[in-house]
């Protein structure tokens, strides 16, 4: 029980911010708990993303029920719609491609390729600091939203959210840093993040997960407890992007992402 509580807190917390919740997850669970197989340990990591795959699901369920329904009847729904229905749909297939492609790869080159995520993490954070320092000296803010999406948008977007598989790097942390960086404002770039994440969670869950993971009593509270905090947190960023001017959220979540790298 105590264990579930703790892996799941860690992932509610941290499946939102630019660090590799699988990441520390795997570290809890070998210094805390004697974990010893790591192929064991990341299944379990990935089984934990269900609880927060509920928590965003629950959080912006008017928006996944008015996104599947628009689905049903593309050609009558409006065009905000029709751009986030593609944006969603390219990102997800694009993510899934680049995904595999790299899992293939990281049979042979793990280390090397861990070695390269908390790189690339700091290059990011870097890019957003600089980011963060023309938006404080120019004082514009962006305004890029969902209707904004393009074909270009969705094909980056879904590179960047395959590129998640290396080792070391965050999912959100990379999808949140580029939508920023492709002129979206922080609070368009937290929900299209969170809103990416759904397809991606249940679908690397079902294809590596079904019939490999045995449901305890520790997969259940961590879960739970993924889910509580998820949602918890999903609430404290939106809230804080809504209060924060747009230069000092870049510059905080580019911090996040350097230190992330460093660490």
């Amino acid at each position: 029980m105590i264990q579930g509580i703790v892996l799941g807190t860690i992932q509610g917390i941290t499946e939102w911010l630019p660090v590799s919740s699988e990441g520390l997850i795997v570290l809890a669970k070998l210094r805390l708990f004697g974990g010893k197989d790591i192929g064991e340990m990341i299944h379990l990591a990935l089984f934990l993303h269900l609880g927060t795959f509920l928590a965003a699901l629950i959080y912006f369920r008017k928006e996944v029920f008015t996104l599947i329904k628009a689905t049903f009847q593309y050609k009558r729904t409006s065009q905000e719609h029709q751009a986030l229905i593609r944006f969603l749909l390219v990102t997800t297939l694009v993510s899934g491609v680049v995904g595999v492609l790299f899992l293939q790869t990281l049979v042979h080159l793990e280390d090397s390729l861990a070695v390269s995520g908390k790189v690339i993490t700091i290059l990011i954070g870097l890019l957003l600091l600089i980011t963060a320092g023309f938006q404080l000296t120019k004082r514009e803010s962006s305004s890029k939203g969902p209707q904004d999406t393009t074909l270009t948008d969705a094909l980056i977007l879904g590179i960047v959210q395959g590129f998640s598989v290396l080792p070391g790097l965050s999912r959100s942390g990379l999808t949140i840093s580029a939508l920023l960086l492709r002129k979206f404002d922080d609070t368009h770039a937290l929900t299209l993040s969170f809103l990416m994440s759904l397809p991606v969670v249940l679908g690397v869950n079902i294809v590596l997960n079904v019939g490999d993971l045995l449901v305890n009593e520790t997969t259940l509270w961590g879960c739970l407890f993924a889910f509580l905090f998820g949602l918890a947190t999903i609430h404290l960023l939106l809230s804080l992007s809504k209060k924060l001017n747009f230069a000092y959220f870049v510059l905080f979540f580019g911090l996040l992402m350097i230190v992330s790298g460093v660490w």
